[in-house]
């Protein structure tokens, strides 16, 4: 049976971030057409260009989200099939000392594409990325489901909220159910817990900094180690937002609406749970120890309820936070080993979707 995604146009934008570089690779893999369209990456070291992803797809365009001409443009040359939307400042803690730039970004960049969107007519699915965060989080045991209100204590949290309502709110104005037929482009969002994995250097993430302080022998220091986070390894939401896209192709109006993807009830863990696991798995003896708090809120306590993309798209997670973190690690060791990070990175993929028992078929180009 041919692949779904073999020679599909895919529109990504973000493609030169951690997640993005990822979902360029597995894109890829599958034979799809990628364009992609970002701003340089963020860090020294970054996936993007271990991967050498400007090569691997069919456009790499340099350009901001916030730039909705220039979008526009990309958009009307490339007549995507589908669009998967990920282009953001990802960063809670960048976001208290960039406020107005996450707000833009964010807020701004997806209304941007959402609009853009309206004068393109060869798109069928459309899929959102928004963040855990997006909810208004009360600081509960239970987690969230798809139709609690959005909120947001930090600039970055309440970015995501708006991003969620902007989304809902083009859903309804320009590309309703109702008028399916006549528009034709089934667009849903996505949110996905604390994401880990190979190739992340970003500044103040706990596994990036972990990596960082292991690798270089220093201590870790953490903070708010008791803080409770949903934790993920990169490929879980990335396979989420792959089955979304092909169900919002195929299935159009069953399935416009936010999802969450986000790990087992059992990998809702603390700060200084994820540190143990990352101590046990690292080969050598590391030090770590807790640092003053900088007195800048971050949510305590964050879980998400995957019910509903369990039942209705199949999907479950597959790797458990041990697994991930164990990864995560081999994909270092692997760098820093000078081995090729392409073939790596394409095996870690392919032992993912082994493991999760998906029917994706891979390219032989």
């Amino acid at each position: 049976m041919p692949s779904f995604w073999k020679d599909k146009k895919v529109f990504l934008t973000g493609h030169t971030g951690f997640k993005g570089s990822w979902m360029s690779l597995w894109l890829s893999n599958l034979g799809a057409k990628v364009y992609g369209y970002s701003l340089d990456p963020s860090t020294k070291n970054n996936l993007f260009e271990i991967l050498n992803v400007k090569d691997m797809i069919t456009n790499s365009e340099i350009s901001d989200i916030c730039d909705i001409n220039s979008l526009k443009n990309s958009l009307a040359i490339a007549q995507p099939d589908i669009v998967i939307h990920m282009a953001a400042q990802p960063l809670v803690r960048l976001s208290y000392k960039h406020p107005i730039d996450t707000l833009k970004t964010n807020i701004i960049g997806t209304a941007n594409v959402l609009e853009s969107l309206r004068e393109i007519n060869s798109v069928r699915a459309t899929v959102i990325v928004t963040s855990d965060k997006c909810y208004e989080n009360k600081e509960r045991l239970g987690g969230y489901s798809e139709n609690e209100p959005m909120g947001g204590y930090d600039p970055y949290s309440v970015s995501k909220g708006c991003a969620e309502l902007i989304t809902s709110s083009f859903r309804q104005s320009f590309f309703s159910d109702n008028d399916y037929p006549d528009h034709k482009n089934a667009i849903a969002s996505a949110r996905a817990g604390n994401v880990i994995g190979g190739g992340d250097w970003s500044e103040d993430r706990l596994i990036p900094d972990a990596i960082r302080c292991f690798e270089g022998k220093k201590p870790l220091l953490i903070r708010s180690p008791n803080a409770v986070r949903p934790w993920q390894h990169v490929l879980e939401p990335l396979n989420g937002y792959l089955q979304l896209a092909q169900a919002l192709y195929n299935e159009n109006i069953l399935f416009t609406s936010g999802w969450n993807f986000g790990p087992e009830v059992t990998d809702i863990l603390s700060v200084k749970d994820i540190v143990h696991l990352l101590e046990n798995s690292w080969p050598t003896e590391v030090d770590w120890d807790i640092e003053n708090t900088d007195g800048l809120h971050e949510a305590n306590l964050l879980a998400l309820n995957c019910e509903k993309a369990k039942l209705k798209l199949n999907w479950k997670p597959v790797w458990d936070a041990n697994r991930a973190i164990e990864n995560t690690i081999s994909w270092h060791s692997a760098f820093r080993a000078k081995e090729n990070m392409i073939n790596f990175s394409s095996r870690q993929i392919k032992e993912y979707v082994s493991d999760a028992g998906a029917d994706y078929k891979w390219s032989k180009k």
